[in-house]
């Protein structure tokens, strides 16, 4: 009579002993990074101007809401299951001196675009995801930089410091930080003026041609698939359906990210959810641990840990498959789809050889993530004229290698993570206009990583839509990663 409640005793007791060998989870703060190791922050010359920038921060209103972070985690949940694709993309760095309304404007006229021709070529929802409103610092090689002899720190972003060569720029100043905020909130306010104010209405899928691009190759293509737009529009109509009923068709849902970079800024925008209780970093919707601070000690993967929000994690050719899967264990410890986006950065030359270890060794071990390529990172050169650049052949071929391994490993190539803008700049080589190193100098206007413009952002998502139609259909055999390179 009493083998029932025995036997729970003993699943108990086992359950126990379970638990027991689980290694302890430390008690996490919004500042229990304060108590670890650190890489890539700035050196502050005023810790206590510091402390009362960040102790003002903490009383601004949040940039982003909990409401809003769990929807995108919702989202990249389709995304891990294979049944959405994400779209990543914007500034290498925002500049304090960029900021404009026309600038915003045309990074999302750009985005709409690349999001239309994937949704509507491939048949594929998908997730739009802005590097912007919060991407203002970037990691270094190092932290200083000679000039003629002169030695100064080097330029950390416009949140950290400035591009002039000169002690007074490049001296970190904490109110950079202020600065930061304001730009960001006044770009969210616009972003979300046009993602659910009409700008975004299928019906204007031919106004968002950028002007510049419009005799471009890419040009007649787009318009071509633009009109299919317009066409299915009418029979809608025509049917007694009202496309301005549905908010699908005339909204979308546009969500922020960036590196979680300058923790203090980030601890900062760190609040309590009042409906759930959890701890959520309101500077934006995304944050992701870099491939210089991803180390599993280290502050910077002890703060994303404890925050709610989806993240990114970027994975350069150094990542071995069992330090990955510690980072994924300490990251994502529930397993929980949409919560972690494995960002890939290994270069054309390394992904075919690199990347299958990940993916399999991840497989295995049955993790939900988002599989995204950063074909940027990698590919980056200097020229002969003395400009860092990206060549377009190693960028279009490593996202071709990122959807081969994928195919031969059983996994979904999920999405892609780029440094673009909408301006017309020469700052990565080659592409439909053939961009040569000469031409750099004609409008190279970044003041870190070179980005595609519009014209090659536009031609990368024409691809990938190929890429995604074939993943999505399994019409064609993937051709030998080896061979593409």
């Amino acid at each position: 009579m009493d083998g029932g409640p025995r036997q729970a005793r003993a699943a108990n007791d086992v359950l126990e002993i379970r638990m027991s060998r689980r290694p302890t989870v430390p008690k996490w703060s919004p500042d229990s990074w304060r108590a670890k190791p650190i890489v890539q922050v700035p050196e502050y010359p005023d810790a206590k101007a510091l402390a009362a920038v960040e102790a003002q921060l903490a009383t601004f209103p949040p940039l982003v809401f909990a409401g809003e972070a769990r929807n995108l985690k919702r989202a990249l949940a389709k995304v891990a299951s294979g049944e959405a694709f994400l779209l990543q993309g914007g500034d290498c760095a925002e500049s304090f001196a960029e900021h404009g309304a026309n600038n915003i404007r045309d990074f999302f006229r750009l985005f709409l675009q690349m999001a239309v021709v994937l949704t509507y070529a491939a048949a594929s929802p998908v997730v739009k995801v802005g590097r912007v409103a919060g991407q203002f610092a970037k990691p270094r090689t190092s932290p200083t930089e000679s000039r003629a002899g002169v030695e100064l720190p080097a330029y950390r972003g416009d949140i950290i410091n400035g591009t002039d060569f000169t002690r007074a720029a490049r001296t970190p100043d904490p109110r950079r930080q202020l600065e930061a905020y304001r730009q960001s909130a006044a770009t969210l306010n616009l972003l979300r003026a046009f993602a659910g104010g009409g700008y975004a209405n299928l019906s204007n899928a031919h106004q968002w041609m950028l002007s510049f691009v419009k005799d471009s190759p890419q040009f007649m293509r787009y318009q071509q698939l633009a009109n299919h737009i317009t066409e299915a529009l009418g029979f809608m109509r025509a049917c007694g359906v009202d496309p301005g009923l549905h908010t699908e068709l005339r909204t979308t849902d546009f969500f922020t990210s960036h590196e979680a970079l300058l923790l203090g800024y980030e601890q900062a925008f760190t609040r309590v959810d009042s409906t759930t209780g959890d701890w959520y970093c309101t500077s934006g919707h995304m944050l992701w641990v870099g491939d210089r601070t991803r180390q599993a000690d280290h502050a910077h993967v002890e703060f994303c840990r404890g925050i709610k929000n989806p993240l990114g994690l970027k994975t350069g050719p150094t990542q071995k498959p069992d330090a990955l899967l510690k980072l994924i264990d300490i990251l994502d410890p529930d397993n929980e789809p949409g919560r972690l986006t494995l960002i890939c950065r290994m270069g054309a030359d390394k992904a075919a050889d690199l990347l299958p270890l990940l993916v399999r060794a991840v497989k295995r071990e049955g993790r939900n993530v988002v599989w995204s390529c950063d074909p940027m990172h990698g590919n980056t050169v200097t020229s002969v004229t003395g400009y860092k650049t990206r060549p377009f052949d190693q960028i279009l071929a490593e996202v071709r290698a990122f959807f081969q391994v994928h195919a031969a490993e059983g996994t979904y190539a999920g999405g892609v993570h780029l440094e673009m803008t909408g301006q017309n700049v020469t700052e990565c080589i080659g592409g439909a206009r053939a961009i040569s190193e000469e031409d750099l100098n004609d409008r190279y206007h970044t003041v870190c990583d070179p980005r595609l413009n519009a014209e090659q952002s536009l031609d990368l998502a024409f691809l990938l839509a190929d890429l995604i139609r074939t993943q999505r259909l399994g019409k064609e055999k993937p051709t030998p990663v080896v061979a593409a390179l």
